[in-house]
């Protein structure tokens, strides 16, 4: 299964795409994909199972957000094939095999956006609730378990755990159980104790106790410690704050739940994390072998902060921040929370994964997610954003080598 790199064949065992490195960016950039959609659908009138145009079309169609299109033509790829290849570089260096499943952008690690500045190929594996085996994998130098926790991922997240304890190669992240618990009541409970860190405790409420609280009928506190408004609602396995709002009286949870998806919900308490400045401040952090690398910082007036929409590109004053914040992490942010890295080293066992987190007056780091799933990338623009070449190369320099010592450490064992 593994050869060194001078022995491999040139021959990939996988059908190239573009990936998401590639496509993501476009649609960032508000590119049109037309030339290249019309090109893949040529390829695909020639040979209609041409896999790999098949899917970057569907890397297109979730670029674009037209996620239910994308997940049909995602899955008619991996019918026809479970095997992809994405070539960094040269496509001189390392082979990392990821095995992933298929879904939208949450549904995998972004190692595509991680290898780059690399000569690295990333092979993708799909696999699922139903994969027998692991015994046809491509060649491959170190590997990495890319699917995420998600609300549909209980299954595929068992098969593996069975099906790993064969597989004898390096693997990172190579523990599907410990994905399992990344829910957010999950790791608000796992991290309810420790000084350095508050994770609001999250609890998971049904359509009809919440339907009960909100008439009047129950009291809050039945099935939230404290039982004071104002509370987060959101419904269980959405992310990026889709149905997520602030309640601030039980007449708002009603009109919340007659627009609301979904029958279960996570119920958490607000709190109010603005800064002397009166801005909310929230944090993207990775941590790779425990060591903790910036992603973004994203400053805003409103209390649910996204990067996209928090104005950091129409804000001078904005960036300034962000960079200092960036420029300086290492020996200022990182070693104020160092005791809170520490402990989510510690609690949640994984080479690699993100945080989304804001810093409280006392000094706590405010945790509002623990994913692996989130993204983590480099196209923001150059001249607007010059700040963010040099930490995001670090970052993923940092994701290169911590995959270089995981195959050093596990030949070291075999030796």
């Amino acid at each position: 299964m593994m050869q060194t790199l001078a022995t491999r064949p040139p021959i990939l065992d996988a059908p190239s795409i573009l990936g998401l490195h590639r496509i993501l960016p476009m649609a960032y950039r508000q590119e049109s994909f037309e030339t290249l959609w019309n090109e893949r659908l040529q390829r695909l009138k020639a040979d209609d199972r041409d896999a790999a145009a098949l899917m970057d079309m569907a890397i297109i169609l979730q670029s674009l957000s037209r996620t239910q299109d994308a997940r049909v033509m995602m899955d008619q790829a991996i019918t026809i094939r479970k095997d992809y290849a994405v070539v960094h570089g040269d496509g001189s260096g390392p082979r990392l095999l990821a095995l992933v499943t298929a879904g939208d952008f949450m549904a995998n690690t972004p190692i595509d956006f991680l290898l780059n500045g690399s000569n690295a190929v990333l092979l993708l594996h799909y696999v699922d609730a139903e994969t027998p085996d692991l015994d046809d994998l491509p060649d491959h130098d170190i590997a990495f378990f890319g699917i995420s926790e998600a609300n549909d991922h209980g299954p595929v997240l068992a098969r593996m755990e069975r099906l790993l304890p064969s597989y004898r190669c390096p693997m990172m992240n190579r523990d599907p159980a410990l994905i399992a618990r990344l829910t957010r009541d999950g790791v608000s409970a796992m991290l309810a104790d420790e000084p350095a860190i508050l994770a609001p405790r999250s609890y998971r409420l049904s359509r009809a106790k919440a339907a009960a609280i909100a008439s009047g009928e129950a009291p809050l506190g039945d099935h939230l410690p404290g039982g004071a408004f104002p509370i987060i609602m959101r419904p269980v396995g959405t992310h990026a704050g889709h149905g997520m709002e602030r309640i601030l009286a039980p007449s708002d949870l009603a009109a919340y739940l007659e627009g609301a998806h979904g029958d279960q919900f996570y119920i958490a308490p607000f709190v109010d994390y603005r800064g002397a400045d009166g801005l909310f401040n929230k944090q993207r952090i990775v941590l790779i072998d425990g060591k903790p690398y910036a992603s973004h910082m994203a400053l805003s007036e409103h209390w649910m902060v996204h990067y996209l929409n928090a104005g950091m590109g129409e804000s001078a004053a904005k960036r300034a921040v962000e960079a200092g914040w960036m420029e300086h992490f290492d020996t200022d942010f990182a070693q104020r929370h160092a005791a809170a890295f520490e402990a989510l080293t510690r609690h949640i066992g994984l080479d690699y994964f993100g945080i989304d987190c804001a810093e409280l007056p006392d000094g706590r780091l405010l945790v509002f997610e623990v994913d692996v799933a989130m993204i983590v990338h480099d196209m923001d623009d150059r001249e607007t954003f010059p700040y963010k070449v040099k930490p995001m190369q670090k970052l993923f320099d940092a994701f290169m080598a911590a995959a270089a010592k995981k195959r050093r450490q596990t030949a070291m064992r075999v030796a």
